[in-house]
């Protein structure tokens, strides 16, 4: 490989730190490097924290990106590393963008979402490139027998990129039991990704991005996620116990 990622650990878990990601996941593609992708912010890491399953999960990713400001922030003032944030919804388009450009035939897969939308989200990107491969599709709504269905649908398919947008902890955990479907295949849970790629939803303005502010956007479009965004002043007071902990060498309990 190019370039080898970088591990840190924030609260435990590990973050991966490289200067393009694109390109590490594109050579892992044409190696036939199975992986999966988490994309960690202040709220996952918190949910880590009461859910041993999420966490073992995330130890044992092969790419966990600095998703959320509060990570980052972590990274850039405790740990003093240079460090950019990573939206996985960018590092996904950046992704399905350079694919099509290459056409090597790289199949994509879009599973996730309320009936139709992952549909939507497929024929968006089919329309801004034109190269592109979409395998199917499949909404996140459905039996126990649907779910068989899809995996065998992904067994027959093997696409070599697959997109979850399942929500945390749900995508995470849903790769993790059936990427053996596609051991060769990239999967990224991409969380609301087809809702802003379908117009179901739009994301929040570039300068709140640009300005660790995208989560009030989200908390002013959606007010009924004023309980999960608690997650992120527990998130900056447990970060700044952690690293006093860590800076005067006594022990601390992680996932």
């Amino acid at each position: 490989m190019s370039e080898l990622p970088r591990k840190f650990s924030v609260l435990g878990l590990p973050v991966h730190v490289m200067t393009n990601y694109p390109s590490w996941l594109l050579e892992c593609l044409q190696q036939g490097m199975g992986v999966h992708v988490v994309t960690l912010n202040a709220e996952m890491t918190m949910q880590a924290e009461r859910n041993s399953s999420l966490a073992q999960v995330i130890h044992s990713a092969e790419l966990v990106i600095p998703d959320g400001a509060g990570v980052v922030l972590y990274l850039r003032w405790l740990l003093r590393q240079k460090v950019q944030r990573t939206p996985g919804i960018e590092l996904a388009e950046t992704l399905l963008q350079e694919i099509g450009q290459l056409g090597t035939g790289t199949k994509v897969f879009f599973y996730g979402g309320a009936p139709g939308v992952a549909a939507k989200a497929s024929e968006f990107w089919l329309s801004q490139v034109p190269g592109l491969i979409v395998a199917g599709s499949h909404s996140g709504f459905h039996s126990a027998q649907e779910e068989e269905q899809l995996r065998q649908t992904l067994t027959q398919l093997q696409p070599q990129v697959i997109f979850v947008g399942l929500g945390v902890p749900r995508q995470e955990l849903w790769i993790a039991n059936n990427r053996h479907l596609c051991p060769q295949a990239i999967w990224i849970g991409v969380g609301g990704s087809f809702d802003i790629w379908s117009g179901v939803k739009t994301r929040a303005p570039a300068w709140l991005g640009d300005n660790n502010l995208e989560w009030l956007y989200r908390l002013y479009k959606e007010p009924w996620r004023w309980q999960r965004m608690l997650a992120l002043p527990e998130f900056a007071l447990k970060a700044l116990i952690y690293r006093f902990f860590q800076v005067f060498g006594v022990s601390v309990a992680s996932n």
